[in-house]
C-alpha cells in the first residue's frame, strides 16, 4: 500500500514538473528605464490570433545588430531584460517579448504556442526599418534556450537570422525532469515517469544537427545548480560546425555574461560571425 501512494504521488509531481516548464508572472516588476536605457513597447500578433508584447531596446549610437532575446520560463520580461541589458551599450539592438500568458501577451504557455510566438516576433522583427535585417542572432536563455534550439532547426526564418547563442540551456524536456527526480530521495525511484508524462515532442537535442550551417554559440556555467553543464556540452556534441561551446568557470545559471570579460568576448564573436556572414 505505501508503495503505491509513493507511486501514485510521484505521478503527480511529474504531472505538475510539466507545467512548471511555464511560471508566467502578469506583473511587471521593473522597465529598462529603470536602468537608464531607452526602449519601443511593441505589440504584434501571431498566426492564430494572439497579441504579444515586448520591449525594443536600440543600441546607443550605429548598431553591431539585432539581438532577439527569448528568456527563460518564469515571470516575465519585466524580470529578464536586466542580463542582456548591457548590450545596447556594447552596440546591439535587443528584442525581448513575452511569450503568450506572459506579462501583458495574451494566451496560455504551451510548448506549441511558444514556437507560433517565436515566428511571429521573427516577423514583427523583420518589418522593422530601423534595423539591419542581415544582422540578426537569437539568444535563448534556458527554458528559451530549448525553444531557440528547436525553433531554428524546423523554421524557413533560419535563413534570415546569423547566429545562435544558447545560454544555460537544457537538452530534453524528459531529461532535465529525470535530473530534478533524481535530486530528491522520494521521487528518485520514479525517474522512469517522464518518459510517459512529459511532451519531449519539442526537445532541442535531436534536432541540433538540424542547426548547422547556421554558427551555433553554447554557453554554460560550470556551477549552474538549475541546469546541469553536461546538458550544455550535449548540446554542442550533439550540433555540427560551425559550433563553440563556452564553459564558464563560477557562473550559475543565466550569469555567464556577469564578468566584463565573457562581455567582451561575445561582442567580439559576434561581430566577427555578422562581419563574416556579411561578405
Amino acid at each position: 500500500m505505501r508503495a503505491r501512494l509513493a507511486a501514485v504521488t510521484a505521478g503527480f509531481v511529474v504531472a505538475a514538473c510539466t507545467s512548471v516548464f511555464f511560471q508566467p508572472h502578469r506583473y511587471q516588476v521593473g522597465t529598462p528605464d529603470n536602468l537608464g536605457l531607452t526602449y519601443q513597447g511593441v505589440t504584434f500578433k501571431t498566426r492564430d490570433g494572439l497579441e504579444l508584447y515586448g520591449w525594443f531596446l536600440p543600441a546607443k549610437g550605429p548598431a553591431l545588430g539585432t539581438v532577439l532575446q527569448l528568456h527563460g520560463n518564469a515571470e516575465n520580461i519585466s524580470t529578464h531584460f536586466a542580463s542582456l541589458a548591457w548590450m545596447p551599450a556594447r552596440g546591439f539592438n535587443v528584442f525581448i517579448f513575452d511569450y503568450r500568458g506572459y506579462g501583458a501577451s495574451e494566451g496560455e504557455p504551451t510548448l506549441a504556442g511558444a514556437q507560433i510566438d517565436i515566428d511571429a516576433a521573427m516577423q514583427a522583427l523583420l518589418a522593422r526599418n530601423d534595423i539591419d535585417k542581415d544582422r540578426i542572432v537569437m539568444y535563448g536563455q534556458s527554458l528559451g534556450g530549448a525553444l531557440a534550439a528547436y525553433y531554428v532547426a524546423h523554421s524557413p526564418r533560419r535563413d534570415q537570422l546569423r547566429a545562435l547563442v544558447l545560454e544555460s540551456a537544457f537538452s530534453g524536456y524528459v531529461d532535465i525532469v529525470r535530473e530534478k527526480m533524481a535530486d530528491h530521495w522520494f521521487t528518485w525511484p520514479f525517474q522512469w515517469l517522464p518518459q510517459f508524462t512529459v511532451d519531449d515532442r519539442f526537445s532541442p537535442l535531436p534536432t541540433m544537427a538540424k542547426i548547422s550551417p547556421l554558427p551555433l554559440l553554447v554557453l554554460h556555467g560550470d556551477q549552474d545548480a538549475v541546469v546541469p553543464v553536461q546538458d550544455g556540452r550535449r548540446l554542442y556534441e550533439a550540433a555540427l560546425e560551425p559550433k563553440q561551446l563556452w564553459i564558464v568557470p563560477g557562473a550559475g545559471h543565466i550569469q555567464t555574461m556577469r564578468n566584463p570579460a565573457e562581455r567582451d568576448r561575445l561582442v567580439a564573436y559576434l561581430v566577427e560571425v555578422l562581419d563574416r556572414r556579411a561578405q
